[in-house]
């Protein structure tokens, strides 16, 4: 009888030495070796290197960061051999969160905790968070521009406002989603599920706001328009001298699927917190007062920097504007200023800049007869080969198209021309003071733009804008927003009218015009000659409450031609130059380089569908009648535009009844392309 023994030999895992860097042991510190196989997974790297420092602290916000992928190792699940971690590599024990340099859009610079592993989108919504900010999906972080420095003001450092001390909650480490943090401490693991929870408020602030003194200071700081820096300080900061420089700008946006550290972000650096989406949801007086105080700062500072173009009356109105909030902002708090609420209501919804594409209104009144406009305008196509300037034309307004005639008497016939205002271009060409009230029109056409101007008597402006402002959205004239948007253009001009009937202005009042108006009125005019227009424009404002006079510089800000378009350079296939092309909230615009001319107009609603080639960094975007378009960009990643393309998308998915709710993968989906989560 014969016996067979089988022998099983266990094969054990190699042990191999990794080298991490501690960074809470301090910059002199060698890094620390621990023993480790390829089967170990992250959480027990963590626990063994815990260990092996012999400190006793809160572990729980510390994290993994391999710096030659330049990733962090945030699945505490999964073993080294899965991440493909060897014995080269150069791996650091550091806090996730850590301190930031924060600019304002006011120009106050906060020192706060910002987290630096996860997706750049996700920081901000903890930013926002802390500071009180909803809707933080608008905002964004760009890296800042540099401002001109003297040789005496080298060493001359900012003035920091330090949070760093605020208690980052649960909500503010992770608005909508689980966040798993690993507790080291005492040889133990523990793991913590969060949960996005509401903001509370006491005393109209948030409660790390209200615990001292300090910190209240700081808050109305946010909430509060601040008094205009000096001149001096003013002439320092960025101007750009063509859209050239204002598509360099944008360029200086950060990637939202990626964090802090993975894009060169390091400890104490200098970001800045700006509005990137100019399309406003759920506006509330109530509960915004942060959002409303820095979103009036970057438009105030937009026109007064020139980044956007107004004419010399709207320049006038604006400056009359910040005195008034200036002098209101002085005498109270914009955080318990909450009165005649219900007036603003109306003010509140014409601030809300939405994509126009599917209106479900639209479908219900398709067999309802729509109102009509009918007179007497002036027309004049510049572009045309004749010396001939305005003539009049009788006119007909009908859904969102006009039709001109020679005569009333012609109006049963067939007209000269009609001319479909859907997707055209629409900007006002007015002056109060000289009676001159024009609409000027770019409308889509296969060779380009045919530019038309229509002249319209004082009493008629207001009726003609507004229709072509709802056509070129594809509304007719019986959609309710219509007598709102005339309603809102017939106080607009009132405002820029001279009020020589009221009391007279005061000219011995010392005012800083240099914060009121853009440096190209100050070359203009001397500021003897500022001060008495300004103050005559102040008396048509001067009975508006702080948070009226807010929301009024908003809308009028909305209503500039240029408003809301950020600029990049790129080159269109098939084409041989570099080109402009303007992204808004509802269209795109391609605008031609040499003459600063808009060349071609395509909107959103028209789009079925883009993507990007990765590999040749190209864009492609399809819209409705077989029109195919495509570009590279000249000075920025391809992936800038995609997300904005995306991100504004995604802003209009977003419904009062959801206004809660934020669906963070859905915007990752539309705006990371192949970096999605």
């Amino acid at each position: 009888m014969s016996v067979c023994l089988s022998v099983y030999l266990i094969k054990r895992p190699t042990t191999w030495d990794l080298t991490v860097t501690v960074e809470d042991l301090g910059p002199d510190a060698p890094p620390i070796q621990i023993s480790v196989t390829s089967e170990l997974h992250i959480g027990g790297v963590i626990l063994k290197l815990v260990e092996k420092t012999n400190l006793k602290k809160d572990w729980s916000d510390h994290a993994l960061w391999w710096e030659q992928k330049q990733q962090w190792l945030l699945r505490t699940g999964w073993t080294l051999d899965k991440c493909g971690v060897h014995a080269d590599a150069r791996l650091v024990f550091t806090p996730q969160h850590k301190p930031l340099r924060l600019g304002l859009p006011n120009g106050v610079t906060l020192k706060m905790r910002a987290c630096f592993s996860s997706s750049a989108f996700r920081t901000v919504m903890g930013i926002c968070r802390v500071l009180n900010l909803r809707h933080p999906e608008e905002l964004s972080l760009l890296r800042p521009v540099e401002e001109k420095k003297k040789k005496k003001d080298k060493d001359s450092s900012e003035e920091l406002y330090d949070l760093t001390d605020v208690p980052l909650t649960a909500g503010a480490l992770n608005n909508t989603s689980k966040k798993l943090l690993i507790h080291c401490c005492s040889a133990r693991i523990y793991s913590f599920d969060f949960k996005g929870s509401v903001q509370a408020l006491y005393d109209g602030m948030p409660a790390h706001f209200a615990d001292s003194p300090k910190t209240e200071a700081v808050y109305k700081m946010l909430s509060v328009s601040l008094p205009s820096p000096a001149p001096e300080a003013i002439a320092k900061l960025y101007r750009p001298a063509s859209v050239v420089d204002k598509t360099h700008i944008h360029t200086r946006w950060l990637n939202s699927s990626r964090s802090l550290m993975q894009q060169g972000i390091r400890e104490n650096d200098k970001l800045w917190l700006r509005f990137k989406y100019y399309t406003f949801h759920d506006m509330d007086p109530k509960y915004d007062a942060v959002r409303l105080t820095q979103l009036y700062e970057q438009a105030r500072w937009a026109i007064l920097l020139e980044d956007i173009d107004c004419t010399e009356e709207e320049m006038m109105l604006f400056g009359a504007l910040q005195y008034h909030i200036g002098k209101l902002s002085l005498s109270q708090d914009m955080v318990s200023s909450c009165q005649g609420m219900d007036d603003l209501e109306s003010a509140l919804k014409s601030l809300e800049v939405k994509m126009v594409g599917d209106s479900n209104s639209t479908d219900t009144l398709e067999n309802m007869t729509a109102p009509e406009l009918n007179d007497y305008l002036k027309i004049f196509r510049p572009k045309r080969l004749t010396l001939k300037g305005y003539k009049q034309y009788w006119c007909k307004f009908q859904d969102t198209s006009i039709s001109y005639y020679k005569s009333s008497e012609d109006r049963y016939g067939e007209p000269i021309q009609q001319l479909n205002l859907k997707g055209c271009e629409v900007a006002p060409d007015v002056s109060v003071a000289g009676q001159k009230f024009c609409i000027r029109l770019l409308i889509p056409a296969p060779e380009g733009m045919n530019e038309i101007y229509l002249r319209c008597e004082n009493k008629q402006y207001s009726q003609w804008m507004a229709a072509c402002k709802l056509a070129s959205k594809g509304l007719m004239l019986l959609d309710s927003s219509y007598q709102n948007e005339v309603k809102n253009i017939q106080t607009f001009l009132a405002m820029q009218r001279s009020n020589s009937a009221g009391p007279a202005a005061q000219t011995d009042e010392s005012i800083n015009t240099h914060s009121l108006v853009s440096p190209r009125y100050h070359k203009k005019y001397k500021p003897k000659q500022l001060t008495p227009r300004i103050l005559e424009a102040y008396q048509n404002v001067a009975q508006l409450s702080l948070t009226s006079a807010i929301l009024k510089f908003l809308q009028i800000w909305q209503a500039l031609p240029d408003f809301g378009i950020s600029y990049f350079m790129v080159r269109f296939k098939g084409s041989r130059k570099d080109e402009v092309l303007g992204i808004t909230n509802n269209r795109l615009i391609r605008i031609d380089l040499g003459i600063g001319d808009v060349v071609k107009t395509w909107r959103y609603n028209n789009m079925r569908q883009w993507n990007v080639n990765w590999d040749i960094r190209q864009v492609a975007i399809e819209f409705d009648g077989n029109i195919n378009i495509a570009f590279t960009c000249v000075n920025a990643d391809c992936k800038v535009v995609h997300e904005y393309i995306g991100g504004y998308i995604f802003m209009s998915t977003r419904s009062r009844q959801q206004s809660d709710t934020l669906n963070e993968e859905l915007f990752h989906k539309l705006t990371g392309g192949h970096e999605a989560l």
